[in-house]
């Protein structure tokens, strides 16, 4: 026959079993956020990185592809998506050499403007995510600009606008 367990040994091992649910479990809410935001940050890096190498040897007002729309069109709801081929086919995600393959749960766009006063040329890359679903997105970006006269650079820093929403 088994053994009987008393009260004080129930109490004791839901006490401990709660403790280390209580631990474990934000650390690995934390860590699934992460590996979710890793998408953006690194779609991000690797837009920018192709935005200054597109501008070297190229006229200063015409430094940066043009502009892209949001792609996908609709920002996932707390879902990962699969693209349709066409998706990436704008001239510009071709130009940055940038398309996301598999699932995801980000939309990206990219922005490029001439300041015609200075020639100074700009561009901006945004990713937007709605991970949990509940309709409020969360914005990451990247600059990049290309002073007259100046070789193309990255502005430092990746702006981050409610990060877990």
């Amino acid at each position: 026959m088994g053994r009987v367990w008393s009260v004080v040994e129930i109490a004791v091992t839901l006490s401990v079993a709660g403790t280390v649910l209580a631990a474990a479990v934000p650390a690995f809410v934390q860590n699934l956020h992460a590996s979710k935001l890793s998408e953006p940050v690194e779609g991000l890096a690797r837009i920018q990185a192709n935005a200054i190498a597109y501008a070297e040897g190229r006229a200063q007002d015409i430094s940066f592809p043009p502009s892209a729309p949001l792609t996908p069109a609709t920002v996932p709801r707390g879902v990962t998506i699969v693209d349709p081929p066409d998706a990436w086919e704008h001239l510009t995600w071709k130009s940055l050499r940038f398309h996301l393959e598999g699932e995801h749960a980000f939309a990206f766009r990219y922005d490029a403007t001439l300041d015609a006063p200075t020639g100074t040329m700009r561009f901006s890359a945004t990713a937007h995510g709605d991970l949990d679903g509940d309709g409020t997105t969360s914005s990451f970006s990247v600059e990049g600009e290309r002073l007259q006269g100046a070789a193309a650079r990255a502005i430092p820093g990746l702006r981050i606008d409610m990060e877990f929403e």
